[in-house]
């Protein structure tokens, strides 16, 4: 088999391999005595079939995987003994020439290869990534008080509803009534709510209940009727206030302290609020600096890549999932991941950074507790936790979120071993307006 490379740029080459009937010969006279070996045919012992009718069944098959071997083992010999780092795998090149299956025939394929670059490059000291410290303020910590208190509050009886509040009303109309129904202010339209804002127990409006409740489903589950019947109703309904639900702080006590740090005090409790704003501060801090450290790193790097290779083998590996408009929407995010990773990787290997299960498994905990806080459970025993990280892990599109996430982790804190750090202190309202 004859091979022409033509060397396009640093990245790029276009193969020529030229088979000729010697090089497939053999390979396809075993192939067919293969199907000779297996082949039924009516009227003939199996094995005993003449090779004329193997070759008019199975000729073209034999033929097409022996050249198909042929170029396989060529391909990859060429990209063994040229060392190429090759990025996705081969492509035929748009301009193959059209291929005519007879047997004695030479055939000539053209393909396209593109490699990933070498990364290389140092770090020392003289490197300067931005390290944020924000500043934990009074205002801050009264605004997560506030929260706190309003997460661990509950409904009340009161007496005039608020923007916030829920009401409990009768709708009637006719002969038709709705007893004991919720409604949240805040699900009333906009252009409507000023008229319930006030209302008391025992108040009566005329309400459009078309206008009042815009969404169409939570219509028809307020009225209890189906969105069919809804449809011929009419949407005047005389609405009678029988309750106001006010929501209402947990109070400053130590039951409340108890329940949401496990603490007796309010001066205790100021204490975990500031230490928790700390703490979220210096996530936020981190995940800056992460921010910050990739972009520094991939410019550093300068890694350039056979771009449009690239979008040809994305299209061509999908099998048709996407279209080129597709790949070209996300271009952007999705080139910038590619370096991304082809640069930590070099870092892994650089400061030899290992990911252990035991790693794996901490950050899926910490995911757990934080979907857990999100509902007000902050105290959810370990064993609970690692049961949840484990079944985590065991999903694949989590388990290799989470994998990215403490490779990214491991990596950058490697990084800030070797690096300076140039720290900045920083309000968190100026914190929040960076790009």
């Amino acid at each position: 088999m004859k091979l022409d490379q033509n060397r396009i740029d640093d990245l790029n080459l276009e193969l020529t391999l030229t088979v000729a009937n010697e090089d497939y010969a053999d390979s396809r006279k075993k192939k067919l005595n293969d199907y000779r070996k297996k082949a039924e045919f009516k009227g003939f012992r199996k094995g005993m079939v003449p090779m004329s009718l193997v070759e008019k069944m199975y000729g073209q098959s034999a033929l097409v995987d022996a050249v198909n071997d042929v170029v396989s083992e060529g391909l990859n010999n060429f990209i063994h003994e040229n060392n190429l780092r090759v990025l996705g795998e081969p492509l035929p090149s748009e301009d193959q020439p059209q291929t005519e299956w007879v047997a004695g025939n030479e055939f000539v394929f053209k393909f396209d290869i593109a490699e990933n670059p070498e990364v290389s490059f140092e770090l020392s000291k003289d490197d300067e990534i931005v390290y944020y410290t924000i500043n934990v303020t009074e205002a801050a910590k009264k605004e997560m008080k506030e929260n706190l208190l309003k997460q661990y509050g509950s409904l009340e009886e009161g007496k005039k509803a608020k923007e916030d509040d829920f009401i409990i009303v009768d709708f009637e109309q006719g002969d038709m009534k709705v007893e004991g129904t919720y409604v949240a202010l805040r699900n009333v339209a906009e252009g409507v709510r000023k008229s319930f804002v006030g209302v008391k127990p025992g108040d009566v409006l005329d309400v459009n209940v078309n206008e009042a409740f815009e969404n169409e489903t939570d219509r028809s589950s307020m009225l209890k009727v189906s969105k069919e019947e809804m449809a011929n109703l009419d949407p005047m309904f005389k609405m009678t206030v029988k309750n106001v639900k006010t929501f209402v702080n947990a109070p400053l006590v130590e039951d409340t302290f108890e329940k949401i740090f496990g603490v007796k005090t309010e001066e205790e409790f100021d204490a975990k609020i500031e230490e928790r704003i700390r703490a979220e501060y210096a996530q936020e801090a981190d995940f800056r600096f992460s921010k910050d450290a990739k972009n520094y790193l991939l410019e550093k790097a300068g890694v350039q890549i056979a771009e449009k290779f690239l979008k040809r083998w994305v299209y061509v590996v999908n099998e048709g999932k996407f279209t080129m408009e597709d790949i070209e929407k996300d271009w952007d995010l999705f080139i910038i991941d590619y370096k991304w990773q082809m640069v930590r990787n070099y870092l892994m290997q650089k400061y030899n950074v290992k990911i252990e299960e035991a790693d794996l498994l901490a950050s899926a905990k910490g995911f757990a507790a934080y979907q857990f806080a999100m509902y007000g459970m902050n105290n959810v025993p370990d064993e609970q936790l690692e049961s949840f990280a484990k079944n985590i892990l065991s999903q694949e599109e989590q388990g290799r979120r989470i994998l990215d996430q403490v490779e990214n982790e491991k990596t950058f804190a490697a990084v800030r071993e070797v690096v300076s750090l140039k720290k900045k202190k920083i309000s968190v309202e100026k914190f929040r307006e960076l790009k």
